[in-house]
């Protein structure tokens, strides 16, 4: 298992280096003077040509990728000289393992740099006070996804072929065409403004919202009420499908009608025997989701204004936030790589017929 896991690590690592490299290319590449972002239309070519010369703009590509790479790296080395751009200023947050007059070799957490439109504040700082969010949004959405959707898979398949199982294959499918945003409007139109004295709901609004004094700071569950039903429509559906075909499949294997054959009932058989073997394409299925709710999010959360990451992202958009966008694009992708690690192990274990050299 160790072994198992240090060849996954390395695959990880691989991939995040990837992943990486190509948002540093694909940001740090687009036409357009970041200086010029971070401080608009009406500052003069000096403080435009201070601040290149502090953030490093003004340096080659190659020197600005060397920089991106060391201030994401767990070991980086720092510059202890006040004019060169990469000098520490206290920026970062670690221990000085090795140092000499010009140089320090630090251990430190990945450094995301500062957004351009928030004054120097930290990319890390707006990623932790919006992320949380966008994770309880998404456990909540595959949760639904999961207690509905297993359970309608497991009634259509033992309801094969009847109008039970056709009005389900009817429904899933309809909610696998939907898309995100277009569910999203219809549920806060209907349920947050036309039947909003029965159901309580507002069209918008995000976990955390002043009274109705201003004064107060309150925790308002029933926000995440519909942006979370939303965002669970799509992968409940696949969650459906996939347990159907996956239950049928299984109760057709020669062990299943061996179990009969000793006398079990069809409850001991289906939940004892069926329905474990039955799981690997669904969790295999739903850490995909759960991962991509973390990016797919975007829509749903600027509909409903819910105060995360995605909504982050939509923002820092349309202010060509850089910084904000990249950490933003990287941390979401380190979170997916993760998933599928842990998805992985678990798949090995619920199955021991994978084997874990593969």
């Amino acid at each position: 298992m160790i072994s198992y896991l240090l060849k996954k690590l390395a695959y990880a690592i691989a991939t995040l280096y990837g992943v990486v490299t190509i948002v540093f290319l694909l940001f740090y590449l687009l036409p357009g003077d970041p200086a010029q972002m971070m401080m608009g239309q009406n500052e003069s070519e000096e403080q435009l040509a201070n601040l290149r010369r502090k953030y490093g703009f003004d340096q080659s590509l190659l020197t600005q990728y060397f920089y991106f790479i060391n201030d994401l790296s767990l070991v980086s080395f720092h510059s202890l000289d006040p004019r060169d751009f990469s000098y520490d200023n206290g920026k970062y947050d670690g221990v000085v393992v090795v140092s000499t007059d010009q140089t320090a070799v630090m251990l430190k957490a990945p450094y995301l740099r500062e957004s351009f439109q928030r004054s120097g504040k930290k990319v890390s700082n707006v990623i932790a006070e919006t992320l949380p969010n966008t994770i309880l949004l998404a456990v909540c959405a595959i949760s639904i996804a999961l207690i509905i959707g297993l359970s309608l898979g497991v009634v259509s398949a033992l309801c094969r072929d009847t109008w039970i199982d056709n009005s389900i294959q009817l429904v899933s499918t309809m909610g696998m065409s939907v898309p995100s945003f277009f569910s999203a409007i219809i549920f806060a139109y209907l349920f947050g403004y036309v039947w909003h004295e029965y159901t309580d709901l507002h069209m918008s609004g995000s976990l955390y919202e002043l009274d109705d004094y201003g004064e107060e700071v309150v925790l308002q569950w029933r926000n995440l009420i519909l942006p979370a039903i939303v965002l669970g429509i799509r992968p409940l559906a696949v969650v459906t499908q996939l347990m159907r075909n996956s239950l049928l499949e299984v109760l057709s294997q020669q062990y299943i009608v061996t179990a009969y054959a000793k006398g079990l009932t069809r409850t001991q058989v289906i939940f004892n025997h069926a329905f474990k073997n039955a799981l690997n394409p669904v969790i295999t299925a739903v850490s995909g989701w759960f991962a991509s709710m973390l990016a797919g999010a975007v829509f749903v959360e600027y509909i409903f204004n819910w105060n995360g990451l995605g909504k982050e992202i939509v923002e820092a958009l349309n202010t060509l936030d850089l910084p904000v966008i990249t950490g933003a694009v990287i941390v979401i992708a380190s979170l997916f790589i993760l998933i599928n690690i842990l998805v992985d192990v678990i798949y090995v274990r619920l199955d021991p017929r994978v084997k874990l050299d593969t």
